[in-house]
């Protein structure tokens, strides 16, 4: 397997040993054993301070995908009107899902290097389409920038719509995310990004408001949100809890504690400045628009004129440096440096830099 000695791709990211010594363990039965039940809520506790709630926190198998899809075939069913406004490739994508699943899907569209802004369109779009459920992304990947949700909550609350849904993978445990202020009936997560923990593991914060709506959609689904409404107090999950999956994402949250949240935060936000600062003085340009919110967890820039995505690529790789690309029309355009969980370090941006700096020259 090639390893590469300056990981920056925006998840999954380089996962610390100590993270990685929990798998080592022999753990018993989660169905049986008191012990994992314990874990499990301990880790229920964590994420409900990253996600900034006090609702219950579903913990699934899998990788992130599976909360997206788990959350919108839980609530949602054919003939349902769903709102997506759509930033980005997962934006967009969140569409394209509710689609397949046959709700009504309308988008309220911006390009691909901006953030919300349009909140009179949006509060159009919510007052004429009237939608059961709302849809965004916190952190779009894809593109570096961070979405503004307050105000779309407040939206929410205004016009009486039953959910706001919201992708914040890339962004929690990276930045200030507020579910219970921010009115968020469904707050999706993944294990792989700022967390630091492998991509086995999703998680979605449930309102009270969401879970009525579960009730009575009943999707029974393997990925369903259901069962585990009852999982903890009855002791009895909908399929093989994945101990050393929950130890290892225990183990990380733990780490991200005793570092200190606000701490990881502002870890995050100075390593995505000083990023941004020395790709500026490599004479590259960013990719989102000087009026977007760039996020502090990764940083999108333009590819220059002389290279192609594949030399550059190639190029980067053969000095250490591995970095991501981008999806659908941003392909073959940008790259990608994930300053997130342990990347979010100066010392590896730093070594990153120098090795653009080497290529591009």
């Amino acid at each position: 397997m090639k390893k590469y000695k300056i990981p920056m791709v925006p998840g999954p990211v380089s996962v610390p040993k100590a993270i990685l010594d929990t798998f080592k363990t022999d753990y018993g039965s989660g169905d049986l054993e008191r012990e994992f039940l314990d874990i499990y809520n301990q880790t229920e506790s964590y994420l409900q301070k990253i996600m900034g709630t006090k609702n219950q926190v579903v913990i699934q198998t899998g990788e992130g995908m599976i909360a997206l899809w788990g959350a919108l075939k839980s609530c949602i069913q054919p003939g349902d009107r769903v709102l997506s406004v759509g930033t980005g490739v997962f934006g967009f994508g969140i569409a394209e899902m509710a689609r397949s699943i046959g709700a009504q899907v309308r988008t309220v569209d911006l390009a691909y290097n901006q953030t919300i802004n349009n909140w009179d369109e949006i509060e159009n779009a919510i007052i004429n389409f009237k939608p059961k459920m709302i849809t965004a992304v916190h952190c779009e990947t894809p593109s570096g920038t961070l979405n503004p949700l307050e105000k779309l909550g407040m939206l929410k609350e205004k016009h009486a719509i039953p959910l706001l849904y919201v992708d914040a993978v890339a962004s929690m445990g990276g930045t200030t995310v507020l579910a219970d202020d921010w009115n968020i009936d469904l707050l999706l997560g993944g294990s792989q990004k700022c967390i630091s923990a492998p991509p086995n593991l999703a998680f979605v914060a449930v309102s009270e408001s969401a879970w009525k709506v579960i009730e009575e959609i009943d999707y029974v689904g393997y990925d369903a949100l259901k069962p585990f409404k009852t999982a903890q107090e009855e002791f009895y999950f909908p399929y093989t809890p994945y101990w050393h999956g929950i130890a290892g994402l225990h183990k990380a949250l733990e780490l991200i504690f005793e570092e200190g949240l606000e701490e990881v935060f502002t870890r995050h936000h100075r390593a995505a400045e000083h990023c941004r600062k020395r790709i500026v003085e490599l004479g590259l340009t960013l990719f989102p628009a000087k009026s977007a919110v760039p996020s502090p967890t990764v940083t999108a820039v333009n590819i220059p004129e002389t290279l192609s995505w594949e030399e550059f690529d190639m190029a980067c790789r053969k000095k250490g440096l591995v970095v991501a690309g981008s999806y659908g029309p941003l392909n073959g355009k940008i790259f990608r440096l994930g300053h997130m969980g342990t990347q979010a370090n100066i010392e590896l941006l730093n070594e990153a830099i120098q090795v653009i700096k080497t290529v591009i020259k």
